[in-house]
């Protein structure tokens, strides 16, 4: 596993695994196969309703706290300062844990203009130490810097979708140049088309890998992180065999013209549903 550092100096896996859409009671079975696979990196979230099963399978592992990093989010539903207090205690009764490494503002809903008291609630939480670190998912440009004049500890992490089809290259300059790290969700499309390009194809053929681990090395080489999901034992597997081999320069180039702008979840302003 490679490691990558936050801004606080915080190393996490740049690699991790994502259980979005995996019920409660087969989220143990997938987390226990992941551990026994390599990861170490867990993403979850309240509305998940898989915090409690993700918290059985690190209960069952006797993997020491220290080597896991647990990511979890707070809801739409939950915002405002303290309304999100209230909420990470619920979560980490869920989970078992006495600390996350990670907690994240799900979404901006801007409808609402909660998020800016929500990420304050985040602040009193990692300078608490009940949070290793502290970001955001699904914020805009527009957000991002709302929360960089008005708060204090600049995002460690921003999580977005982001595929060959969906690059997100003017959001990556941005949080660059802050010192925010992207994380990729929906890192292979969801198993959409961009699995089937011809131009990923002809690159898995000629490195012998499948499309799906040439497109997370690339993610990789960009320097995001990247978490991938899936239930299946064997694609557990693969999407973590990722380490052996490297994309050339050449191939990384052809993959950065695949770029759609195309979207399959939600555009950050539209999610303010509770």
């Amino acid at each position: 596993m490679q490691n990558i550092t936050l801004n606080n100096g915080l190393e996490m896996p740049q690699l991790g695994f994502g259980v979005w859409q995996v019920p409660d009671e087969e989220a143990t079975a997938a987390v226990e196969k992941a551990f026994e696979s390599g990861y170490r990196s867990i993403d979850t979230a309240k509305v998940y309703g898989n915090e409690a099963g993700v918290g059985r399978a690190i209960a069952n592992s006797n993997i020491p706290r220290e080597e896991l990093f647990i990511t979890t989010k707070v809801w739409n539903a939950d915002h405002g300062y303290e309304n999100t207090l209230k909420a990470f205690d619920a979560s980490l009764e869920r989970l078992g844990l006495d600390y996350v490494d990670l907690y994240l503002i799900h979404w901006p809903t801007p409808k609402f203009d909660e998020y800016v008291e929500t990420y304050k609630a985040l602040e009193k939480l990692y300078k608490d130490g009940r949070v290793k670190a502290i970001g955001v998912c699904n914020f805009a440009i527009e957000h991002l810097e709302r929360i960089l004049n008005e708060c204090e500890i600049v995002p460690a992490i921003n999580q977005v979708e982001c595929h060959p089809y969906l690059q997100q290259k003017e959001l990556k300059e941005f949080c660059q140049k802050h010192g925010i790290l992207v994380e990729a969700y929906s890192p292979l499309m969801n198993g959409r088309d961009v699995l089937e390009d011809d131009v990923v194809r002809e690159l898995a053929e000629q490195y012998r890998k499948t499309p799906a681990q040439v497109i997370l090395r690339w993610h990789l080489q960009t320097g995001v992180v990247v978490i991938p999901k899936s239930v299946t034992p064997s694609r557990i597997e693969e999407n973590i065999d990722v380490f052996g081999f490297e994309l050339s320069e050449a191939d990384m180039k052809k993959l950065a013209t695949l770029d759609r702008n195309i979207r399959i979840n939600k555009a950050p302003n539209e999610n303010n549903n509770r």
